[in-house]
């Protein structure tokens, strides 16, 4: 996945109190989609030090963290570890570039993740064919920003583009809301954040 490199350098120091916060307000948003999840599997994908997965993990049967970045899983394995949560494991996985043919979960749910990926349409794909039927991806991300450039990361999202982007995919009742504006929360800019959640029908 895209910036694997700077999330490697940056794990041991990247749970800061603003990116805490953000995270709380992420995994707030991603359990008002959630229906019935203690019997449910879901997927912490680009999960990096599991700060969203964290606040929801002993809400689901079981959850798989994953990532691109070694030295994020160890972080998140570690957490694990400490709380001595048992319904959890992890994955160092690259998406885009590995086949992993057998994996399968009720919810996915991204955070700041999407922005990051190259080939949007392509992971979305990938992350549909993952989804048992009447299963869930619920994302969050930014919204569309013009006053971020940047040649490693997309500005946001037009959520209503995104939605049909998701739509010829073949994902169904997809919804989506603004949850949060912050100063400074992307790339420096003020900036506002989205959840959008969907079905595999």
């Amino acid at each position: 996945m895209g910036n694997t490199d700077k999330f490697e350098m940056i794990a041991s120091t990247y749970d800061t109190p603003e990116r805490i916060h953000i995270a709380k307000i992420s995994s707030d948003a991603i359990r008002r989609y959630m229906d019935d999840a203690t019997t449910k599997s879901a997927i912490d994908f680009g999960c990096g030090t599991g700060l969203v997965g964290m606040n929801l993990v002993n809400e689901f049967q079981s959850m798989l963290f994953l990532d691109t970045s070694p030295n994020m899983i160890r972080q998140i394995q570690q957490k694990i570890n400490d709380a001595g949560i048992q319904n959890a494991d992890t994955l160092c996985f690259d998406f885009e570039t590995d086949d992993l043919s057998d994996l399968r979960a009720d919810y996915i749910m991204m955070a700041q993740v999407l922005l990051h990926i190259k080939d949007v349409d392509f992971v979305l794909a990938r992350l549909f064919n993952v989804l048992q039927d009447g299963g869930h991806l619920v994302i969050v991300d930014f919204d569309k920003n013009d006053k971020v450039v940047s040649d490693f990361v997309h500005n946001g999202f037009h959520q209503e583009e995104l939605r049909d982007r998701m739509s010829r995919i073949g994902y169904r009742d997809i919804q989506s809301e603004t949850i949060y504006t912050g100063d400074k929360i992307f790339m420096g800019q003020e900036a506002s954040m989205f959840v959008l959640d969907a079905r595999k029908s």
